[in-house]
């Protein structure tokens, strides 16, 4: 198989380590911690997992490795969507295995989940693993979006699990998978089964973080991949000085990509869907504050200009969150199939006026065709509304040049407006991992490999200190536990990983409200350029803004 040049050089890279975890499996100690609570509903959480609920966190250390020396079956999966670096997280699970005990083995369940479920999967050796080092993709053994949440299921991977001598299941996943994750170790811990389940923080979203977690897998990489284009169309902007771009990036349930983006950027405009929704903004409100940056642009001559909009914008907004959960019910059951088998959109709309309420027929009535289309596509596997699927960069345009066409009838507006549109999605889930994922992911699976072998379950795989150089990372565990709440899903109370959300409070923010009124006016872009592997650590090495701003560097 022929590859390119840049492939080869980065088979070779070797990820740093923390310093802990430098000297080989044989000289790494743990230290044990405070014991934990859930972020939430302790007693509802704690009833649900007896058996792991509560346990301590663990720093592990330089020293005298005590855990029981035997050998060790271990099975991994690739949950969710990919993200870079996800390939890393298996190589250093892997080099820990065979570090400790050449005869221990790594099985990958192919698909996701269900590859436990089917018993589909492949023994990892040397030969195969060294295709996948510092690689992105999830293509090593693919990925999937089954959950494993009932007993039937449970019961089928125990069996797997028992046929094959796993001792342990690493879930390499987001904030569903691992909550999955914690739901699966209290099962095998319940009913004795010996078998141990670790999971790994991933998503690009960067909505799997907290106190513990400073963040999850691949933020870094995808960040760098959408704002390299950014930076890229900002130039462009800024050279053909006619066209105003709205950019949608990733993020549906928060805006963490978008603002970093922004902090990477510095474009005129950058909406915060947490902001939207603590403010109550309407989408008139919206359009207003986007078109009040265009016309003050346009009276200094500068008619372009960028606009970042995170991709689940409409799901913050309070109407149009009341709109998608009245069209949620409205099409619910037999309704929805009677929906669907009307002839025309004109029909349509009819059946929609009769079931909506009067205000959620006004955000509606003033939606473009395209946009109200949108809203009644094909529904999730809940019955729900795809808002992914909705092209809120469009929407917003069209009501921006709604509110400048009113500006000018009444003489206040005499500019230009040319809008572009780009939605930065897939193009930054499979990149090459920035060396920082390269580094962190390889730590994570050598961290899980040890977490494992001291016998821990229903732990998380965490690695903290990350803003410093990679000899100063801590590496450690925390219960999954530790992350869950009780939150209403499909009708039943269930427990699940909290999502982090934008603190409107926090650092990045703070920094980001601070500048964007002068970036709304001038021409303030920055231009990140491509994310670079070799040459300076400062140039090389660098985390995300967020992250940097979080820590105080």
């Amino acid at each position: 198989m022929k590859i390119s040049p840049l492939q080869e050089a980065r088979y070779e890279y070797q990820p740093k380590l923390p310093g802990m975890l430098k000297d080989g499996v044989d000289n790494i100690s743990v230290k044990t911690g405070a014991e934990t609570a859930s972020v939430a509903d302790q007693d509802k959480i704690s009833a649900l997992f007896p058996n792991t609920y509560g346990k301590c966190e663990i720093t592990f250390e330089k020293g005298n490795n005590t855990a029981e020396k035997k050998k060790q079956v271990v099975g991994v999966i690739l949950s969710g969507g990919q993200a870079p670096g996800g390939h890393n997280v298996i190589c250093g699970l892997y080099d820990a295995l065979k570090a400790a005990n050449k005869d221990n083995v790594l099985l990958g369940f192919k698909g996701g989940p269900s590859g436990l479920i089917e018993d589909n999967y492949i023994e990892m050796t040397d030969e195969f693993i060294d295709e996948y080092r510092n690689t992105g993709g999830f293509d090593i053994i693919g990925s999937g979006r089954t959950k494993l949440e009932t007993e039937h299921q449970f019961e089928i991977v125990t069996k797997v699990a028992k046929k094959h001598d796993l001792n342990a299941i690493v879930i390499i996943g987001g904030d569903d998978s691992n909550t999955n994750a914690a739901v699966l170790a209290e099962y095998m811990a319940a009913n004795n089964t010996g078998v141990q389940v670790i999971g790994c923080p991933k998503t690009i979203d960067g909505d799997l973080k907290n106190e513990d977690i400073e963040a999850s897998f691949g933020f870094d990489t995808a960040t760098k991949t959408y704002s390299e284009v950014i930076g890229n169309i900002e130039r462009d902007a800024n050279s053909a000085k006619k066209y105003w771009h709205f950019i949608k990036v990733m993020g549906r349930s928060a805006s963490h990509v978008a603002l970093e983006c922004a902090l990477e950027t510095q474009p005129n405009i950058c909406l915060i869907g947490e902001e939207v929704a603590e403010k109550k903004m309407s989408l008139a409100d919206i359009a207003d504050y986007i078109a009040d940056s265009v016309a003050k642009r346009s009276a200094e001559g500068d008619n372009f200009g960028v606009v970042i909009i995170p991709e689940g914008i409409v799901e913050f907004v309070p109407e149009f969150s009341t709109l998608i959960a009245e069209i949620n019910e409205l099409l619910a059951g037999p309704a929805g199939e009677d929906f669907n088998n009307l002839v025309d959109w004109a029909a349509k709309e009819h059946f929609i006026q009769d079931g909506l309420s009067a205000n959620s027929m006004k955000v509606f009535a003033l939606l473009p065709e395209f946009v109200q289309k949108q809203l009644f596509l094909e529904r999730d596997p809940h019955g729900n509304v795809q808002v992914s699927l909705i092209e809120s960069e469009k929407l917003l345009s069209a009501l921006v040049a709604d509110s400048l066409r009113r500006r000018k009838q009444h003489g206040t507006y005499h500019g230009k407006f040319s809008p572009l549109h780009h939605f930065f999605g897939y193009e930054g889930r499979c990149a090459f991992p920035s060396n920082f994922d390269a580094d962190y992911c390889y730590s994570l699976g050598y961290n899980a490999f040890m977490l494992i072998s001291y016998g821990y379950t229903g732990y998380l795989s965490k690695i903290s200190n990350l803003s410093a150089p990679a000899d100063e990372w801590v590496a450690g565990g925390m219960p999954i536990t530790k992350m869950m709440n009780i939150e209403r899903r499909n009708g039943k109370d269930k427990p699940v990983i909290r999502k982090a959300l934008v603190e409107l409070d926090g650092k990045p923010f703070t920094y980001f409200k601070e500048h964007r009124e002068e970036w709304a006016i001038e021409t303030c872009y920055t231009y990140p350029g491509a994310i670079q592997y070799y040459g300076p650590s400062s140039v090389c090495d660098i985390t995300t803004k967020t992250l940097a701003l979080e820590q105080g560097k």
